[in-house]
């Protein structure tokens, strides 16, 4: 599985519309439950979001969705920060993350 780390700071007057389109973008993947993705979204208390995405061999699963692409129309002008990408590693996971081989409770 593929990590990467996705961090953004979002301007005040936009955070309440950001957290709502990342919820939209969770219903989705209630509703689809793609296999191939693991998707983590938190929120900062100085405006930032850090979004932790792991995905096998594409990440279109996600990507594809329409509420992502509604999230991704007009990202640009929510955020306070430019995007930050990282590849990650997963170094230690107590609980916090579902294993390859351990189903992700409902």
């Amino acid at each position: 599985m593929t990590y990467n780390l996705i961090r953004y700071g979002v301007k005040d007057a936009s955070i309440a519309e950001n957290r709502a389109l990342v919820a939209n973008v969770f219903e989705a993947l209630d509703e689809t439950q793609p296999q191939s993705v693991r998707y983590l979204v938190l929120e900062l208390d100085n405006g930032e979001f850090v979004h932790l995405v792991g995905y096998d061999k594409d990440s279109s699963a996600l990507t594809e969705l329409d509420a992502f692409k509604t999230f991704g129309a007009d990202h640009a002008e929510r955020r306070s920060t430019p995007l930050a990408r990282s590849p990650a590693k997963i170094v230690g996971n107590y609980r916090m993350l579902a294993k390859a081989d351990e189903a992700v409770p409902a």
